[in-house]
């Protein structure tokens, strides 16, 4: 893998897996075959698998290497979590994301700042991993510098409905000494700062990186599909407060169109990098070129 250089950042990615996920009218109640047949042709087979109309999604960490810090932004599924509703996921024992991280050059001792957008478990699970009995923070030497009003979201899950993401995923970082709890606004360094996005989560952030000869923008799951620019309107069906979602994520691509800040998704499909092009009262998704970014 390589490093793509954005003045004076680079940033790089570490994918965990990619492949079909759910169904897109599971994810998407407002989707339906009609509405999906004119966009079939390029939806398929990137972001739609043919024949099953399973989201086609990778699960992926950026890597921003600033000349002040190593930021990790997302800290995808990990191995040996508690997730009873994918089965996929759960309890999972994989071997990709860590040497995907070497292929970059780095070891977990070489991360600095742990930034998750939000504290779903496929954001925030490989932010520790389960050695002698217990969960510990895989990146020793990092600060975890988390919403505090994420985490107080994800603490009342676990709290009401017995969700397992903070206490396997928070609880030892926060223990641990690591936490850091921030603002939605929170400036990491001189270039790589949070900016509030809910709705998809109560303290769900996006990350800007000014890189001083470009900019990018680290999108998280204020988005998840490239078919959500056709249709901003449409939610995930479990989007935390759906208004809200809906309105932060047409404020996103209205804010990110036509310009040159890059958009890094989270989950469209790989090279997953590109720019918000607006199209009548809606937008599409140009990709880079493969080859362009790691």
């Amino acid at each position: 893998m390589a490093w793509m250089k954005l003045g004076q950042v680079e940033i790089g990615r570490a994918v965990e897996s990619n492949g079909p996920f759910i169904s897109i009218y599971d994810f998407f109640p407002d989707a339906t075959p009609e509405i999906l047949a004119p966009h079939r042709a390029w939806l398929e087979p990137a972001a739609l698998e043919p024949g099953t109309d399973k989201l086609v999604m990778p699960i992926q960490s950026y890597v921003v290497r600033t000349p002040q810090h190593v930021v990790l932004v997302d800290s995808c599924v990990g191995n040996h979590k508690s997730v009873k509703w994918f089965p996929a996921w759960d309890q999972m024992s994989g071997n990709t994301y860590l040497p995907a991280l070497a292929a970059l050059g780095l070891g977990p001792q070489d991360i600095d700042v742990v930034l998750c957008t939000h504290l779903h478990v496929d954001h925030s699970g490989w932010n520790t991993q389960w050695l002698d009995g217990r969960w510990r923070p895989t990146f020793p030497k990092a600060r975890y510098m988390l919403s505090r009003t994420e985490v107080a979201a994800c603490e009342k899950l676990h709290r009401e409905r017995q969700d397992p993401t903070y206490a396997e995923n928070v609880l030892p970082i926060i223990e641990a000494g690591q936490a850091v709890l921030v603002d939605d606004d929170h400036q990491i360094d001189d270039y790589v700062w949070l900016e509030a996005t809910p709705g998809h989560t109560h303290g769900h952030c996006a990350v800007r990186i000014d890189g001083r000869g470009g900019d990018a923008v680290v999108t998280g799951d204020l988005i998840h599909s490239p078919i959500q620019c056709r249709y901003p309107e449409w939610n995930f069906r479990h989007d935390a407060n759906k208004p809200l979602a809906a309105q932060t994520r047409r404020s996103f691509l209205e804010r990110y169109c036509d310009c040159a800040t890059h958009v890094l998704t989270a989950h469209f499909p790989l090279p997953s990098a590109g720019a918000v092009k607006r199209e009548g009262d809606a937008f599409r998704f140009d990709y880079w070129e493969k080859g362009r970014f790691i």
